[in-house]
């Protein structure tokens, strides 16, 4: 493809995707710690598409709950879980509820900037051990964007 401008530029593609099931609260999947789920995923990808993990540029995953078992940069965790070579980086995103959306444009947008040859999206989210809200804390560690924040939100005229 080339641009208007007359520069050739990339194409990003999808070449394989895998998810696990879709689970429910303190279902079968909940006695699996996010990076392991995220590693069986990371292993069937390059399983089924035949792509060598050592060529793999970056792993951008998304996830909302960045406490307890998924802190610390799941995406780095679940690199290294899966057995990737450690030359593989890992990034993770918070995005609210399109984190893993966001993982996906974020690599396309990388791909077709030039900076990434091979990238993985995608992301781990588990109710079951990580619950909804549990990165809000108890208020112990104080208010970062002040009192008057909610205020300022809802008289917003756009709003």
């Amino acid at each position: 493809m080339t641009s208007d401008k007359g520069q050739d530029m990339r194409d990003a593609v999808i070449v394989e995707a895998v998810r696990t099931p879709v689970g429910k609260r303190n279902g079968g999947l909940s006695g699996v710690h996010p990076a392991n789920l995220s590693a069986h995923v990371l292993k069937a990808l390059a399983e089924r598409s035949g792509v060598d993990p050592a060529l793999v540029d970056d792993v951008i995953w998304g996830c909302v709950g960045q406490v307890d078992e998924q802190t610390f940069d799941i995406a780095r965790t679940a690199v290294l879980t899966a057995g990737w070579p450690e030359s593989v980086t890992g990034v993770t995103v918070d995005r609210q509820c399109g984190s893993s959306q966001q993982s996906v444009h974020f690599a396309a947008a990388g791909l077709i900037a030039g900076q990434y040859d091979l990238v993985v999206a995608g992301g781990v989210e588990s109710m079951s051990r990580v619950p909804m809200g549990s990165s809000v804390g108890d208020g112990s560690a104080g208010r970062p964007l002040g009192r008057r924040w909610p205020g300022r939100r809802r008289s917003r005229p756009d709003r």
